[in-house]
């Protein structure tokens, strides 16, 4: 046969070899979209646990959908009861199938697990058998590639870097700097009353969480920066905006490859974020050149990079912040595998054999330790997202809560009067001593902790409270669900009573891991303390200076958008207490609570 018969031979073949590859897809797909979730259906059956039926390619994602859009139509009466309408979905299967059910996101099956028991064993006991599975694109694009979404050693070696920033002994030199960024907003409000009501009554209404959530920026802005506060104040106003691009391009999600279409939205965010990431970088080596200077200088590495070079000076002995710390652990590395370079250029020849096992080792541990520039863009991310939401919703909800609960909010008020006495700005050691605030605070991450949700996947086939599950399962933890069940935390567990927390955490329920609004285990969030300690501090010196109710314009509806925000906002009405209260503090004692 010649070389023109083969051609055409192999060409008739075409059309066989395209429908062959064709089959071999369809059947791929049919693999993924319904032969293997009717055969995790069928396996989780055979157990006694069912759930909401899946539909080709979209599983209960329709259903879901709907129910969130009916729960979150209108505003809720003035109750704590909201897992109805911010858990819409898992409320209204729990009823149906039980706490433990299958429910289905796309071709992707999660198993509800409510009991603190198997939580513990998730994040804790055996948490080498599950790993944190990847974010929505939109929201990894706000919160980055860092301490949140790593996993394994990179993981290990970035929180140990940057864990100094959040001990509490560090944390405790911020208390002069946020008090007077607190003073100064409620100065604001002060002449908001002025200017309002003349001579007369002051009060003035405020959206509480607008002005929360630019004190908690600024905040963040410094324990980032640090001594580069401006610069990164600028950086981290770009990524508010980009922000709220992503807030309403996540509410349309669902619409398949929206996040790639070049709408006026997504334009706008993909700039931003280029902004952000060229002037992180441009900071980052500014930076690095001025720790070199200083090595030079000094013959050291200076470890005490200061938040608000108007406070002290560069060197002096401020807080650390986030970014000298990644910089500084980068040089380190830089510093140790250039020696390691140097003391290979001196080893006497050795032969092959052991040249070639001992050079993968030193590959491996440089490629493990590096710090690079990217990571420290990636983390300086992750910080303002996680540290801007999570502390000006506890603010928020918190301030909700006391309005709400004037009684709570008079105990709150007594306590902070005789502990702080006449100090404006309490010290460190008076907010070691407000336990009472401190039990309110824990109590409204209770109520309304920043996530409702968590989510594992299941590394290997696993064997959980007696229930078989197989490799790739993903573990839906209801944080929300778990904080307002009646049988870990009594009766009352949708009223506000903060004594519950009398006796600590571990006691508040009737079992010790019915309490994880910051998770649980190795993956703790570690920014809770900053968290806690800068939202004492605001509400402390808040409840010295004003009374405060509700707004007649207030309306109660928690939702979710990524985190539990107020749907409506939190406009709350602010009066100034009087001389003789501030003088003498409310009358309620907190001994007089029964």
């Amino acid at each position: 046969m010649d070389d023109g018969g083969l051609l055409r031979n192999l060409w008739g073949l075409k059309p066989i070899i395209l429908t062959s590859i064709l089959l071999v897809l369809a059947l791929r797909i049919m693999v993924v979209l319904w032969w293997r979730p009717r055969k995790i259906e069928y396996h989780f059956a055979k157990q006694g646990i069912k759930g909401p039926p899946y539909h080709f390619f979209i599983g209960n994602v329709k259903e879901i959908v709907q129910l969130m859009l009916k729960a979150s139509s209108h505003p809720m009466p003035f109750s704590h009861n909201i897992l109805p309408r911010v858990f819409s979905f898992y409320h209204h299967w729990r009823k149906i199938y039980g706490a433990t059910f299958i429910v289905w996101f796309g071709p992707t099956a999660r198993l509800t697990v409510s009991d603190p028991d198997l939580i513990r064993e998730i994040f804790s006991t055996k948490s080498e058998l599950y790993e944190k599975i990847e974010a929505n694109p939109l929201v990894k694009q706000l919160e980055g590639n860092g301490l949140i979404s790593l996993k394994g050693e990179k993981w290990a070696h970035h929180r140990k870097i940057i864990t100094p920033t959040f001990h509490m002994e560090n944390l405790k030199l911020l208390i002069p700097m946020v008090g007077k960024s607190v003073e100064e907003m409620l100065d604001k409000w002060d002449q908001m009353m002025w200017e309002k009501g003349g001579g007369g009554e002051r009060e003035v209404e405020i959206e509480v969480s607008e002005w929360f959530q630019g004190l908690t920026e600024d905040v963040i802005t410094r324990m980032a920066f640090g001594s580069s506060y401006e610069q990164g104040k600028a950086i981290f106003r770009l990524q508010s905006h980009q922000m709220l691009l992503a807030a309403d391009a996540f509410q349309k999600v669902l619409i398949p490859g929206y996040r790639f279409m070049p709408t006026k939205g997504n334009m706008k965010s993909w700039k931003l974020d280029k902004e952000i990431r060229k002037s992180l970088v441009k900071l980052i080596e500014k930076r690095k050149l001025e720790n070199c200077n200083t090595n030079i200088n000094d013959n050291n590495i200076n470890m005490g990079n200061n938040i608000g070079s108007e406070e002290v000076g560069v060197g002096g002995d401020g807080p650390k912040d986030l970014l000298g710390l990644m910089i500084q652990a980068g040089m380190r590395e830089d510093e140790k595998n250039n020696n390691n370079n140097n003391n290979n250029n001196n080893i006497p020849e050795i032969n092959n054999s052991s040249l070639n096992n001992y050079a993968p080792q030193l590959s491996s541990t440089n490629n493990k330790n590096k710090i690079t520039v990217q990571d420290i863009v990636e983390e300086c991310k992750s910080f303002f997202f996680a540290g801007k939401q999570t502390t000006s919703n506890l603010l928020t909800w918190t301030t909700v809560l006391l309005a709400m609960h004037p009684h709570w909010q008079d105990l709150a008020r007594e306590e902070v009067f005789r502990v702080c006495t006449s100090r404006d700005i309490p010290s460190k050691d008076d907010l070691a001593k407000l336990k009472m605030l401190n039990m309110i605070l824990n109590e409204s991450l209770r109520l309304y902790p920043p996530a409702i949700a968590t989510i594992r996947r299941a590394k290997y086939d696993v064997e959980l409270g007696g229930c078989r599950v197989p490799c790739g399962t993903e573990l839906l933890v209801p944080i929300l669900a778990v904080h307002h069940d009646q049988a870990i935390w009594g009766n009352d567990a949708n009223e506000f009573n903060p004594m519950r927390f009398s006796d600590g955490v571990s006691r508040a329920a009737k079992h010790p891991v019915a309490f994880i609004p910051f998770g649980l285990g190795t993956r703790t969030c570690i920014g809770q303390n900053l968290a806690i300690l800068q939202s004492k501090l605001v509400l402390t010196i808040l409840l010295r200076r004003f009374s405060f109710t509700l707004a007649p314009s207030y309306q109660h509806a928690p939702t979710v958008l990524m985190l539990l925000y107020p749907q409506h906002g939190a406009p709350i009405v602010f009066r100034q207490l009087s001389e003789h209260d501030k003088e003498t503090g409310p009358g309620c004692r907190v001994d007089q609570v029964v």
